[in-house]
């Protein structure tokens, strides 16, 4: 397996006001074979305000032995409420799409089986790539005359709606606690598929805690009434964020944790000074910072922050895998 990072902006380019320092990349996860392959761009979840360490590196190893060509992207995100990301991480994303495709040879992988695939608010990422894709604009012209449309989504336990069903926090994390109507319903994505929405493959636990059932079916509802191709399945039970839900997963047996940099450059600028908090909350946000960074003793952990797998939710990568072989055919 090949393992590389690939910065996404050139020098000057990347410009969210509050990255101090970060600038979002893929880091890749490449059979070492000749053959041309399907690839997977990962989007880890975090509510728009942090990159989750869990649903990074262990996804990419499942789909890679799968026979996927992998990269997980790091976006931008707005932890502390510096400044409203609005569509930055929809950039983020479109650019990592035209930055494969436009290294498509070198990375062995083929242009035309290209999937996103996203938890909770990077499922709302991704589900904004798939409704959205014709909105971004592209000044760089090394990368405006290539599509940034994908051929599917996958969209993990997915935050939809800005409606009664709506994870309040990560719409504040991308739009301020002040959006306006109007930008509101522009992300609330189950009103705004159309026919030219990319297909679409949602799973999620009927009993997510934390973002409600009620967000796939409504995505599901739009997808079939607009005729787009789409697979959804409901697990029986299990909580938010399960990953891929295996004992691995539950015993935290995944990558160093390079998709929380944005996090850490916060954390840094808080510990000096550049960022200033009211004391609670600054021990509050380091000492997650701490956790999410692995520095941690997790067997301290009190129950309700305990992972647990899940045998019947394990099996979403498997029907991800053959529904997305089965789209790729298609198209």
């Amino acid at each position: 397996m090949t393992e590389r990072e690939y910065s996404l902006y050139e020098p000057g380019e990347y410009t969210y006001p509050a990255a101090y320092g970060f600038e979002p990349f893929l880091h890749s996860y490449l059979h070492e074979d000749p053959e041309i392959r399907p690839v997977l761009l990962i989007a880890p979840g975090g509510g728009y305000r942090f990159v989750s360490p869990s649903e990074g590196e262990i996804v990419a190893r499942s789909f890679y032995e799968k026979g996927w060509n992998c990269f997980v992207l790091t976006y931008s995100i707005n932890m502390l409420d510096l400044a409203p990301l609005n569509e930055q991480p929809l950039h983020d994303i479109s650019r990592a799409v035209r930055f494969v495709r436009k290294k498509a040879e070198e990375f062995l992988v083929d242009p035309q089986k290209l999937a996103v695939c996203g938890f909770s608010a990077a499922g709302h990422l991704c589900a904004s790539l798939a409704v959205h894709w014709m909105d971004d604009r592209e000044d760089n012209p090394d990368y405006s005359g290539i599509s940034n449309r994908p051929q599917a989504a996958v969209l993990s336990y997915p935050v939809i709606t800005s409606g009664e069903y709506a994870h309040r926090d990560s719409f504040t994390a991308l739009l301020s606690k002040d959006a306006s109507d109007e930008m509101l319903h522009y992300m609330s994505l189950e009103t705004q598929v159309t026919k030219d929405t990319v297909p679409c493959f949602l799973w999620q636990t009927a009993t997510d805690e934390l973002v409600p059932v009620e967000n796939s079916y409504l995505m599901a509802e739009a997808l079939k009434r607009a005729g787009v191709p789409f697979a959804h399945h409901v697990f029986t039970d299990g909580a938010h964020g399960i990953s891929v839900a295996t004992q691995d997963w539950a015993d935290h047996k995944y990558a160093p944790p390079y998709t929380m940099r944005q996090t850490t450059a916060l954390g840094e600028a808080v510990k000096d000074g550049r960022i200033a908090l009211p004391e609670a909350e600054k021990q509050r946000f380091l000492g997650m910072l701490a956790f999410f960074s692995g520095e941690m003793d997790r067997s301290e952990l009190p129950e309700e922050f305990r992972s647990y797998p899940n045998e019947e939710a394990a099996v979403w990568p498997a029907l991800a895998d053959q529904w997305l072989r089965k789209i790729f055919s298609l198209s």
